[in-house]
């Protein structure tokens, strides 16, 4: 190495811009080689550093001899020795080695690895927080599931991963904003309000037959009888009425959909302004049990926003995409091009009764959110909806936006077993798992680990015998029960009548020597770096990965120490690097929503 150190402000740096640091010394050793001939002026390529997976390459590893040696007329592993040889001295950096075709591994001193410890207890609970998105404004917009009847266990994945995702760009440094796009506006709605009322009449007395496209679950009923006892008989209608003249309905050998719409235009007829209570009470109802349901599984929004407050602004896109030629009339209703864009056809944006579609609502939506002022929009939709992704792109780039500010992030849906046997997920009669059924028997803190412990586009299988175990093989469980074992290290401290001195663990963290002590101190200091990865890609699971590798660790070093030894010196150290332990598995655990127990 060249003898020319960096600046003298290595003990302030924090365990993330080790990376940093890795990084500033290979650009200027590029910087030397280049200034030597060996390297051209511009050689092309930045340094990559990253975290050696294993723990024989050092601490971090870099390919950058790899991509550079074709430019320098050299193999890769006479390039990796020009650069070593040039690298700066480091008195963060123990030794540097070559291995393989040209892998730079790096290897910290034994002071690099055990500041994570110090700066842990230092930083506490803002441990692992990062200010890469410094700046940024995002609004990350999640679950918004029709208020059509209650969240059920696939909504309860978008709800976990949503949160999470928020908390950890949050984490990151990002402005985060959440809001809940409430679609109370449309057909669906109108069915529920016709279900509700047709339900209302049944308790008046009425016998009518119940559509085949209605909804059937309980919690209908219930909203009936909300109405029939705040309305009485003021609602009520004659069936002859209600039923005069109409299409047939699918079980009569009709049309489902023509049926349906049909009976939503007589309910209008006859309720005339009276729709609006029927409509409102069923709304209201099922939207105030949705936010329960979220804020009691620890799901939180800034915003609720409306799609009834998009009528205006949904004109308005009409006639944008009209003017500038990218609408055209078929079969009575309105098109837009959205293939012109790369979309694989055309869309309505105008049915032939003049009723624009929840496609026009969600382009004036897109449009509104862009107007808010976020640097990004992260939209996260079930996998279901994976075909609607080219159409908004397509809207975004016909209205002069900017697509590149969206993301549409996909959740796949969450399949119940109760061990091996698969447990149904709906009936004929409408009813289905609901979310809240869920939490009420695993409870939230295994409900939020399971749902995020995959990739949100890959299927899952949530096992509920496993999210209720106490048992090593639930995930959820073990690395609870990591921090309620430091709880009680802390505990048994008392009892023996010890007392912890951190002052004195700081000063004697070279003393942690052991195998399971280093092994510890490393996997502390990744968090900062899992927080920024996990942001960055927007995969949470990553944090899960991490906290069970976290757990592990300090088992396996639990079982294998004695913590509370006779050695002061010793145990301060130890019950440093223990505390330090508890404060990054309960930074981990709060930003994935679960709970982080004293005791088990």
């Amino acid at each position: 190495m060249l003898q020319s150190a960096l600046p003298n402000h290595q003990h302030a740096l924090d365990l993330l811009n080790l990376k940093i640091e890795i990084e500033t010394l290979l650009k200027q050793a590029l910087t030397h080689l280049c200034a030597q001939g060996v390297l051209p002026i511009n050689p092309g390529s930045n340094p990559t550093v990253t975290r050696s997976k294993d723990p024989q390459h050092g601490e971090y590893a870099s390919n950058l001899a790899m991509t550079l040696a074709k430019s320098a007329g050299l193999n890769p592993r006479d390039m990796a020795t020009a650069i070593v040889e040039a690298l700066p001295a480091s008195e963060v950096i123990d030794r540097v080695e070559i291995a393989g075709p040209g892998f730079i591994n790096f290897f910290l001193n034994p002071e690099s690895n055990t500041r994570a410890v110090a700066q842990i207890l230092e930083q506490g609970s803002q441990f692992g927080l990062s200010d890469i998105g410094k700046g940024k404004k995002i609004l990350i917009e999640f679950v918004s599931a029709n208020p059509t009847g209650p969240l059920h266990v696939g909504h309860g994945r978008g709800a976990a991963y949503g949160a999470a995702l928020a908390d950890l760009l949050a984490a990151a440094g990002f402005e985060v904003e959440r809001e809940y796009y409430v679609n109370d506006a449309g057909r669906q709605m109108d069915i529920l309000a016709v279900s509700v009322w047709l339900r209302y009449l049944e308790l008046c007395g009425e016998s009518l037959p119940f559509p085949v496209n209605g909804y059937r679950g309980s919690y209908v009923k219930q909203i009936a009888e909300d109405l029939f006892n705040q309305q009485q008989h003021q609602l009520r209608e004659p069936v002859l009425e209600v039923l005069a003249d109409l299409p047939k309905d699918e079980i009569d050998g009709g049309d489902k959909e023509i049926y349906i719409d049909a009976l939503i235009q007589r309910a209008r007829k006859l309720l005339q302004n009276r729709y609006d209570i029927v409509f409102n009470i069923a709304l209201n109802i099922i939207l105030d049990d949705i936010k329960n349901d979220l804020a009691e599984f620890g799901v939180h929004y800034q915003y609720w926003f409306s799609e009834r407050s998009l009528e205006k602004k949904s004109l308005a896109c009409l006639e944008k995409l009209q003017q500038a030629g990218y609408l055209y009339e078929k079969d009575g209703a309105l098109w837009f091009r959205s293939s012109d864009f790369g979309d694989e056809k055309d869309r309505v944006v105008q049915r032939d009764n003049g009723q624009p579609t929840y496609f026009t609502s969600d382009i004036a939506y897109h449009l509104e959110k862009i107007e808010r002022g976020y640097d990004r929009l992260i939209d996260i939709w079930g996998a279901d909806h994976h075909g609607y992704i080219p159409r908004v792109n397509a809207a975004m780039q016909a209205m002069g936006l900017d697509a590149g500010k969206l993301d549409i992030l996909l959740v796949q849906f969450a399949i119940l077993y109760r061990g091996k046997e698969k447990v149904s997920m709906s009936t004929r009669s409408g009813e289905f798992v609901t979310l809240r059924e869920l939490r009420h028997e695993v409870g939230n803190d295994a409900a939020r680990f399971f749902y995020i412990m995959r990739r949100s586009e890959q299927h899952m299988d949530f096992d509920l015998e496993l999210a209720k175990s106490q048992s090593n093989d639930n995930p959820v469980y073990y690395v609870q029960y990591a921090h309620a074992r430091i709880c009680s290290v802390f505990r048994q401290l008392k009892e023996k009548n010890f007392v912890y001195l951190q002052a004195q663990g700081l000063k004697h963290l070279d003393r942690l020597t052991e195998t399971h002590e280093t092994a510890l101190i490393k996997t502390l200091g990744r968090f900062p770096e899992v927080i920024e990865n996990s942001a960055l890609t927007a995969e949470p699971h990553q944090l899960t990965y991490y906290l069970r590798e976290l757990a592990n660790a300090f088992h396996s070093y639990y079982n294998a120490h004695q913590f509370l030894v006779d050695d002061a010196d010793l145990r301060n150290a130890r019950l440093a690097l223990v505390e330090a332990c508890g404060y990054v598995l309960r930074n981990a655990l709060s930003i994935i929503g679960v709970s982080a127990p004293e005791s088990m």
